[in-house]
């Protein structure tokens, strides 16, 4: 295809991207929410979405197959970056990753230099490099689905998720106790393609560039 591709997921960050797809001049013909298409048209015959899972982004534009993609930071650290150009932080789908806890469990005590802890989380890479800062031992569990649930049943001392309001973890009678990092969104680039294709590219980089909110 001589247009260019974009790499999306559904949710919180295809709806926060149309105000920057609007701002250079791209409108999708379909809603992923309620169409079942994968591939999405727009208003501009040489620019196609590809729908696919969040920690997929990156996969997708690094091998090519999309020429620009949006992911979280959490998503990035865990792929690792590899071939990627990330030139703008969107500052969309906002909120932090952070280590919770069930409520009364001392993780003060369980978090001094030498203490050994259970973590349940998605995000490895990052939790590894975050409790070795703090000279702590940790048996990291690899989970995809509801983090929560893994202290309730004995499974994890505690958890490292992404959290916004906090109301999941109220629910479930977590409370964070540990910021680790802000998240936000960014644009990445397949950095062949942006040599090859970058008078399509760069005006969409520029456009985004200037509808970022700080």
């Amino acid at each position: 295809m001589s247009g260019i591709t974009i790499a999306l997921s559904k949710g919180r960050i295809f709806e926060e991207t149309l105000p920057l797809l609007a701002a250079a001049g791209i409108v999708p013909t379909d809603d992923p929410e309620k169409s079942r298409k994968l591939i999405i048209g727009t208003n501009r015959a040489d620019v196609r979405l590809v729908i696919v899972r969040a920690t997929d982004t990156p996969t997708y534009v690094q091998y090519g197959a999309a020429d620009l993609g949006i992911a979280g930071k959490d998503v990035l650290i865990e792929h690792g970056g590899v071939g990627l150009y990330q030139p703008l932080d969107l500052n969309i789908a906002r909120c932090r990753l952070c280590v919770a806890v069930p409520k009364g469990f001392d993780y003060a005590a369980a978090s001094r230099p030498g203490g050994r802890i259970r973590v349940a989380t998605k995000y490895v890479s990052a939790a590894r490099e975050h409790f070795a800062a703090k000279g702590m031992h940790v048996d990291l569990i690899k989970l995809y689905g509801s983090m929560e649930l893994a202290p309730l049943v004995g499974l994890s001392d505690a958890i490292v998720d992404l959290v916004s309001t906090g109301g999941t973890l109220k629910a479930n009678n977590l409370e964070a106790v540990e910021d680790i990092m802000d998240i936000s969104s960014r644009l990445v680039v397949n950095q062949a393609a942006l040599k090859v294709k970058r008078e399509l590219i760069q005006p969409v980089i520029d456009a985004f560039a200037g509808a970022v909110k700080p």
